[in-house]
């Protein structure tokens, strides 16, 4: 029988389809959500840092291989001989699109047969030197938004997300009500599965994670940036692979941070005592990038 607090597939394929950001503010619509986050919402994120502590939600640059990183990351250091002094220097080299570092996807990165963002023609969008459109160089003044941390494992009472449980719309909302917290538009969710206790955790097959169900949270509640330790999980609670939250990304133009490292700022917030920060991510600005490496910060 089905779940009655879940949308049925019908209601969710209708948010994802007629409810679609495309077009929704005008000539800035290339930027999607981030038109979410006004200037008093970054005034309301700042308002929160109260003792200036700081937590990298980025996972460590991923140079050895592993079951969760099957291409990792190339890091070399060099140095030149200046005669009286020396100068060290290194390369760096990552096909970041994995689940093993911490990036944020450009709007660009993603399509269905409808197209890419706000409609765009995906065989114009991506050519072999960039995409002509929803490039990261977007977002290049930085993100800064007001953060909400939702723990699901602390939520379930378990260790972390499996992949026969996804996380489903109504628990993030329960969430929400007993974190006592609005959370609405431009804001920034961090949703933490428990990742570091799941095991390795891979790109293809079954895997732990947010549910396709979620999305109508994110569209209801107006949210700017979704970050994740997890990504969609496979199967999700429809049993196929249409609609899941990785498709927010172009339907509702939402700014997605994946592969994050959580476990610091799950204990930050106990021992804080609070879920709500200043969050804030910095993409590269690479001009028709689809993409970015990054090195997402909460401040309390």
């Amino acid at each position: 029988m089905p779940d009655p607090r879940l949308p049925t597939l019908e209601e969710l394929e209708e948010i994802m389809t007629k409810r679609r950001n495309w077009g929704r503010w005008g000539e800035d619509s290339a930027k999607g959500t981030v038109n979410l986050i006004t200037p008093e919402k970054v005034v309301q994120a700042a308002s929160l840092v109260k003792k200036g502590r700081q937590v990298s939600l980025s996972q460590v640059f991923p140079t050895k291989a592993g079951p969760d990183n099957e291409r990792p990351a190339l890091h070399y250091t060099y140095t030149i001989d200046r005669g009286l002094r020396g100068e060290a220097c290194d390369f760096y080299g990552t096909d970041y699109h994995t689940v093993s570092t911490t990036h944020v996807d450009a709007l660009c990165h993603l399509w269905d047969q409808d197209g890419g963002w706000d409609g765009a023609d995906p065989e114009k969008m991506i050519t072999t030197s960039g995409a002509t459109s929803g490039g990261i160089e977007l977002w290049k003044e930085g993100i800064m938004t007001r953060g909400v941390f939702l723990n699901v494992p602390k939520y379930r009472g378990v260790p972390c997300v499996t992949p026969d449980n996804p996380v489903l719309y109504w628990e993030l909302e329960e969430i929400v009500e007993q974190l006592g917290v609005d959370v609405g538009p431009g804001d920034a969710v961090v949703v933490y599965s428990g990742r570091g206790a799941a095991g390795p955790y891979r790109t293809e097959g079954s895997r732990p994670g947010l549910g396709a169900s979620c999305n109508k949270f994110l569209r209801e509640r107006d949210i700017a940036v979704l970050a994740w330790d997890m990504h969609d999980a496979f199967p999700n609670e429809y049993g196929n692979r249409d609609n899941t939250p990785h498709t927010a990304l172009f339907r509702f133009g939402i700014v997605l941070v994946d592969s994050c490292l959580l476990e610091p700022l799950a204990q930050a917030c106990e021992e804080e005592g609070r879920y709500e920060f200043m969050f804030t991510a910095t993409p590269l600005n690479v001009v028709g990038g689809t993409g970015s490496p990054l090195n997402p910060i909460a401040v309390f």
